[in-house]
């Protein structure tokens, strides 16, 4: 990613945390990928409800982990990449501060409902988070495809029309849950699951490449370059269509199995075309391409799934730990750096051991279930704590690099 040049007029905000929306985005979606999954882990051992009589606990971890942690970190993001593609500017101070109070707020009020209020004041809580979600979905899908059109860019309508999709399937989720439908809460959260799968498969596919040439690139004479192919592109964004219709509304094991196994074929040649050596000496580029291999484990597991070898659960959470865990922090760990003027070269150590702990939860969480379902509780804690480890170094790395200025002594 390019790094965004400062205006003539430097701009102010209050604090530099405010300066663009992945400072205030990244380390609170951090925070809270540690605070919701202790609290999964107290529910899960009986210690803890949410959600009262109105909805399982399972909802509320599904919808806190996509409409949560991962738009968190989709909004911070792209209130920053948006500037760089478009060149209009994005929302910093209290405009910002405004956006991100939508998302604060909606995530407070979700945890409330762990103190077992009346079956009224929880339906109060929800309709008030759903509010604030949606004020912070509609400001920042309004800021972005305003943007979009400023600029003329055609090439970004499919990451805008995802965002616009990904505020309905969180309406629908809200709507389902106060009117205790069932199957409607279904169909939500795995169309924002699947929606935000596609989104990294579309953003992933224009990042990874960019990186892994200029990463590969860098002090060398001669320049690095890595094979694409529309054609592959487009069985992509085919295949992974067909098989979110096949999962989600007709399931059918033939029709799922072919349009899984498909999915996973395309963006393995995808990552062949991408591979390069190199990649294992940098762990910003190694982290992104076993991130991308874990999503096409995922998409396997999925057709195998479909014939009693493994569970739906386990594809899932192949695709969850791949997709959006080991992705969105491979990702925010480089744009944090470039975007306050480091050396995306030069990352802190402990990034090699935050990718190792979510590979780690990807072993226990998906692989050894399906060997071993009977040690599945020790599994499923040894995952648990490996994604606290990793968000834990996270923080202790990152805050102090999100939350002050730039070091070129550029806005930003």
């Amino acid at each position: 990613m390019l790094q965004i040049q400062s205006p003539r007029l430097k701009p102010v905000s209050p604090h530099p945390i405010l300066n663009m929306g992945f400072r205030i985005f990244f380390v609170s979606a951090t925070i809270f990928a540690i605070i919701t999954m202790l609290l999964w882990m107290l529910v899960f051992m009986g210690k803890l409800s949410l959600g009262g009589t109105l909805f399982q606990p399972f909802y509320w971890h599904a919808h806190e982990m996509l409409y949560g942690y991962t738009l968190a970190v989709i909004a911070g993001f792209l209130l920053t990449a948006v500037q760089t593609w478009t060149g209009v500017t994005m929302p910093y101070g209290y405009h910002l501060l405004g956006i991100f109070a939508g998302w604060a707020g909606a995530r407070l009020l979700w945890a409330l409902t762990a103190f077992n209020f009346s079956h009224e004041v929880t339906v109060l809580l929800l309709s008030l988070a759903f509010i604030a979600d949606m004020i912070f979905m509609v400001w920042m899908a309004f800021i972005i495809t305003r943007a979009v059109l400023k600029a003329k860019q055609k090439r970004q309508a499919g990451i805008v029309a995802k965002i616009l999709l990904l505020t309905v399937g969180n309406a629908l989720c809200y709507i389902a849950i106060l009117t205790q439908n069932i199957n409607l809460n279904r169909i939500a959260v795995y169309l924002g699951f699947y929606l935000i799968i596609g989104l990294v498969l579309t953003i992933g596919r224009r990042v990874m490449p960019f990186f892994i040439q200029k990463g590969l690139s860098y002090g060398q004479s001669t320049e690095v370059t890595v094979k694409n192919s529309n054609s592959l592109d487009i069985l992509s964004l085919a295949f992974f269509l067909m098989f979110f219709i096949a999962d989600v509304f007709l399931p059918n094991p033939i029709l799922l199995s072919f349009a899984a196994l498909s999915t996973a074929l395309v963006n393995l040649l995808r990552l062949a075309g991408w591979y390069h050596p190199g990649i294992w000496k940098k762990p910003l580029l190694w982290s992104l391409y076993t991130a991308f291999l874990g999503m096409c484990a995922g998409f396997v597991l999925y057709a195998l799934q479909a014939w009693g070898i493994g569970t739906h659960s386990l594809a899932v959470h192949a695709l969850a730990i791949s997709g959006i865990g080991m992705m969105t922090v491979a990702m925010m760990t480089r744009v944090a750096l470039g975007h306050t003027g480091r050396n995306i070269h030069q990352p802190p150590k402990t990034v090699v051991w935050m990718y190792f702990m979510l590979l780690i939860a990807f072993v226990a969480r998906v692989l050894l279930p399906v060997f071993d379902m009977h040690s599945y509780i020790l599994w499923l804690m040894i995952a648990l704590t490996a994604w606290l480890f990793c968000f834990i170094l996270f923080i202790i790395s990152y805050i102090p690099i999100l939350a002050n200025e730039r070091v070129d002594g550029h806005f930003g």
